[in-house]
Formats: structure tokens, sequence, C-alpha cells
């Protein structure tokens, strides 16, 4: 099954960075972003090789395309600038708030592309571009559990409806805590190695809770108890005490849950009357960021008990050979 293919408006890209306009087509709304690639036509301006170009990439002249276009007569430079357009770019970018010579507003009439200008230098811009791109853009899918910010650790919860997700987030937030969602948690591959978690805009910041109903975190616990995103580190997985089942006393098991094919550590907590979950959230969240310090208290207790015993067994050798 092919992965799917996600795509930002470039109108919500304009708006971002905040940039000038010299030619907008009347569909702008509807023009679509899918590459988070970024591309300068160099070689496809000075020898016209469009022999493995991507139409799909945003395109980026700065000082380097600008001062070889000003060195063209004006009919070459039209031809070159007409033929890199007619290839259908998502848009054209100038940077440096370099100047914009008539030929680039003539080609983008022509084929209706859109052609944008930033103060900004190619380098910063390019950069800025690609992070918030690949952020957009990211593979992405949504998990029913709540997710929030525990000493600086992203906590996932996950469990059955019902089982007191929304509960612990509470007692969390008066413990000093914050929110990121709630309910639905959207969670997209940012990286190689990590996932970012955040809230459906429509229900960012509220929380439900059973016989209560919607509160809206953010003003009642104010501004410093919410947060728009965060990265998952840890996911807690909550079910209903088992007795039949045997759980994990020590810990020296390293549980992972698989998202977006990134392995994120994992707990499972058992839940029965009289647990405090805020306090064992909280734990958790701790130990996991101490492991990842380096510090491993499962480990560190097996190897003082291994020690204790072989320290036993010498001491009673000795005694043998005493006697």
């Amino acid at each position: 099954m092919a992965e799917k293919v996600f795509k930002v408006h470039l109108k919500k890209m304009v708006d971002h960075f905040k940039l000038e306009a010299i030619h907008e087509p009347e569909n702008i709304e509807k023009i679509k972003i899918k590459n988070s690639d970024i591309f300068r036509p160099g070689i496809q301006l000075a020898v016209d090789f469009f022999e493995h170009f991507d139409n799909t990439r945003l395109q980026l002249f700065g000082k380097v395309e600008i001062a070889y276009l000003a060195s063209l007569t004006s009919e070459k430079r039209l031809s070159v600038l007409k033929n890199l357009f007619s290839h259908n770019v998502p848009a054209v970018v100038i940077t440096r708030g370099l100047e914009v010579f008539p030929e680039f507003i003539e080609a983008a009439e022509e084929y209706d592309i859109p052609l944008y200008r930033t103060g900004s230098g190619s380098s910063a811009f390019m950069s800025a571009l690609i992070a918030w791109l690949n952020l957009e853009l990211a593979p992405r899918i949504t998990r029913h559990g709540v997710l929030v910010e525990v000493y600086g650790e992203g906590v996932l919860i996950l469990g059955e409806s019902g089982v007191g997700k929304s509960e612990a987030a509470v007692e969390l937030l008066k413990r000093g805590h914050r929110l990121v969602a709630d309910d639905a948690v959207e969670i997209k591959r940012v990286s190689a190695i990590s996932v970012v978690g955040s809230a459906p805009e429509i229900i960012r910041h509220f929380i439900e809770i059973r016989g209560i109903g919607i509160v809206d975190v953010r003003k009642i616990f104010g501004m410093g108890a919410v947060k728009n995103s965060e990265k998952i580190d840890l996911i807690i997985n909550l079910e209903q005490w088992d007795k039949e089942k045997s759980y994990d006393r020590l810990g020296m098991e390293n549980e992972t849950t698989d998202i977006l094919g990134i392995k994120i550590p994992s707990v499972t907590v058992p839940i029965r009357p009289g647990r405090n979950l805020a306090v064992i959230v909280e734990v958790a969240a701790m130990n996991n960021r101490q492991k990842k310090m380096g510090f491993n208290a499962a480990e560190e207790l097996s190897e003082r008990i291994t020690k204790q015993m072989e320290l036993t067994m010498l001491e009673e050798a000795e005694d043998e050979e005493d006697e």
C-alpha cells in the first residue's frame, strides 16, 4: 500500500513567511505543495538541462542566480525564464529583496506561476522553509489518548475509553504540568528519530471529563497549563487490573511502541481503586528521563543484588574452608 502524500496550501506558506507577492494567480487558494525539497535552478538556467528536473519543488533565486540573469540580454533572460516557468513549478521565490526583472513578471504572467520575494537571505530562508515544510508535510496518524508534558517529557497516555486518562491529565494540570491534547492526538513523524503530537485545531485546549463535560483548560488553569505541540518521549498504556496477568515489577523489560516506524519507550500501568495515576505518570516521566541520561534504576538494583549474592557465596565458601 502506497504511503499517503500530504500537501499544504501555498497560501499558508506565503502568509507564514510574509512573502511579498509579485504575481499571484487567481487560483492561488487551490495551489498546494507536496514536496519539502527546495531547488535553486542554476544549471537549468545556464545550460538548459532539465533531464532530472523535479517540477514539484519550490524554485529559489538567490544572489548567484540573479547575478547570472543580470549578465544576459533581455531576450535571453526572458527565454531561459520562460523555459523554467513552462515546467509548471509550484512557485518561485526571490531572496534578499533582490531586483525582480521585468522578464520575471512576463514569464510568470504567461504561465500563471506564483512569484514572490523575501528580504531574508537565501540560506536562512531555505533552512526555515524546509523545516516548516517537513513539519507540514510529515506523515501523520491520529490516536485516541491524552498527551501531556510532564517535567519536560512528552507523555502519551493511551487506554480504553473510561479508564481515567482525562482525569489523570486534570490532576497533572493541578500539579503544574501542561496539556497538549485530549481525546484525539495528531501525531507527525518530523524526523527519522522523533514524532510530535498536537491537538486538532477545533478541540485544542479543551478536555472532556465525564460527569462535568467540556472544560476550557486555558481559561481555568491559565496559559501556562497548555502547549500546542510536544515531542512524544514516552507512552503509558492504562488498562484495568487483571489478577491473572503478570506485570513487570522491576522495569527490566524495555517495552516499545511503534508509531509511524519509530519505536517509542512504553510502559503498561494496571488500574485499580486507590492508585494515584498522576503520581505514577510523574514518576514514569522522571524515570524515562533518567534512562535517557544513562541511569537505569532496575539495572542498578540488579547489579547490587548480583554483587551481594556473589559476596555471600564467597563468604560461605570461606567459612567452609575454615571448618
